[in-house]
């Protein structure tokens, strides 16, 4: 009878730890916005250079996720980071807003910034946000500073 109780037991602890992953898993994805979503629209942006960014990385509009990069690729004929991302629908952006890629800090990690413009026209699915402002790499700025180089 013993051995019986050992097995239940077993079983009803396999299952606690089996329901706590569970509530883990989803509690982890829907606080990084993997969970589901109200909807996304996919837009573009031209970068000079994507340094610190990947595909998952976050697209911020005054600092709250908004969106996602969904891909990156290397264009041959211009030698830029071609970005996708997408943006929640609930969300129009204006027509002359810009896009940079932002640094949390020294020891941070990098994310994607929506600079919203004023103009009463918005952008529409799919289309490219042309006014890009690409990363900036903190070892060439300490150079310069080291040696008094003021760039182009």
């Amino acid at each position: 009878m013993a051995a019986q109780d050992n097995t239940i037991t077993e079983v009803l602890v396999g299952a606690a730890v089996m329901a706590v992953a569970v509530g883990f898993f989803v509690y982890a994805s829907n606080s990084t916005g993997g969970g589901p979503s109200g909807g996304a629209y996919a837009m573009s942006a031209s970068f000079r250079s994507a340094d610190g960014i990947s595909v998952g990385t976050e697209v911020r509009l005054a600092g709250v996720r908004v969106g996602t990069v969904t891909g990156m690729a290397l264009n041959p004929q211009t030698f830029r980071a071609e970005t996708t991302f997408t943006i929640r629908d609930d969300i129009e952006l204006p027509d002359d807003s810009a896009i940079a890629i932002s640094s949390e800090g020294l020891l941070g990690g990098n994310f994607v910034e929506i600079i919203p413009g004023g103009s009463p026209f918005s952008y529409a699915p799919g289309d490219q946000i042309m006014d890009t402002q690409g990363s900036v790499s903190l070892i060439t700025l300490l150079m310069r500073f080291v040696t008094g180089d003021e760039g182009e």
